[in-house]
Parts: C-alpha cells; structure tokens; sequence
C-alpha cells in the first residue's frame, strides 16, 4: 500500500479540513503564501477574501496558485494534500452566496463577533470577494500514518 490518499480519501480529507495555504504569485514572479479558511460546496473548494487583499490582486493578475491542506502535530499523524489550481473569483451570485453559507456554518464556532472587532477590520473584512480553486493536474498527497512501521504489523498502523 502506497501513502497517498485515494480520490475517496482525498475527499474526505478536504471535507474535513480547517485551513489551506494558498500561494498566490506576485508581480515579481515570488511566490506569496497565506493560510485561509475554506468551504467545499458539491466538491469544489472556495475561499473568501477582502476586496482589496494583496492576494486578489495576484489572482486578478495571475490565476494560478497551489493549495496545500495539511494537519498532524506528529511526523506519524501527518497528512497533506498539495495541487495546483486556478482561480476563479467569483460575482455575486447564487455560487458565491452558497459558499458564504457554509462558511458561515463551518466556522462559526471560530469567528470573532463582528462587533467586538476594531473599525478598520469590520470594514477590510465587510467587503469580500469569493474564489473558487479548480485543480490544474493530479495533486500530491501522503499519510504518513500508512507507512509500516519495524515490527508493526501490516493490518494496524500505529498513531
């Protein structure tokens, strides 16, 4: 058994997932990460972000980015799913309003009230845009769980 994640898995794991990093490409070609939160509706992955983000503006410029989704404290618990993408930022629209409803349900356990923010972060944050990744290729992806450990039988991967 190989450790990458059948398409199931992969999936799932999506599903499951809190946090992505998406890099994004900048005007001099360097690559620019950040970490976003992320909902897949029907198995697309969408993330939103603020109409005036430096990440949007790389979009704008250049819709191709990677994604990677991982989690595991431990080297044995690690799991991660890497694949290029293209973005496509979204109108308003019933495509967008979907994805914002399950953000909404996903993360609302994680969110600060609106009103408990400073001025500046409710109005950088009352003003987003929403952005859909479609895959560009096969992704990359390992459970390091999977690999048999010395003395560890086949059937019962240790965590």
């Amino acid at each position: 058994m190989g450790v990458s994640l059948d398409a199931d898995e992969q999936r799932a794991f999506l599903e499951s997932g809190h946090t992505a990093i998406v890099t994004t490409i900048r005007r001099d070609g360097r690559p620019s990460p950040v970490p976003v939160w992320y909902v897949m509706v029907d198995g697309r992955m969408y993330f939103g972000t603020p109409s005036v983000a430096a990440k949007l503006k790389h979009l704008r410029r250049d819709p191709r980015c990677s994604v990677l989704v991982e989690t595991g404290e431990k080297w044995r618990d690690l799991v991660a799913l890497q694949f290029q993408a293209d973005a496509v930022i979204l109108e308003d629209g019933p495509e967008a309003a979907a994805a914002d409803a399950a953000s909404v349900v996903k993360y609302e356990a994680f969110r600060t009230p609106v009103e408990q923010l400073p001025a500046s972060a409710q109005a950088l944050y009352g003003d987003s845009v929403w952005i859909r990744l479609d895959p560009v290729g096969e992704a990359v992806s390992w459970n390091n769980s999977k690999i048999r450990l010395r003395g560890e039988s086949r059937s019962t991967p240790s965590g």
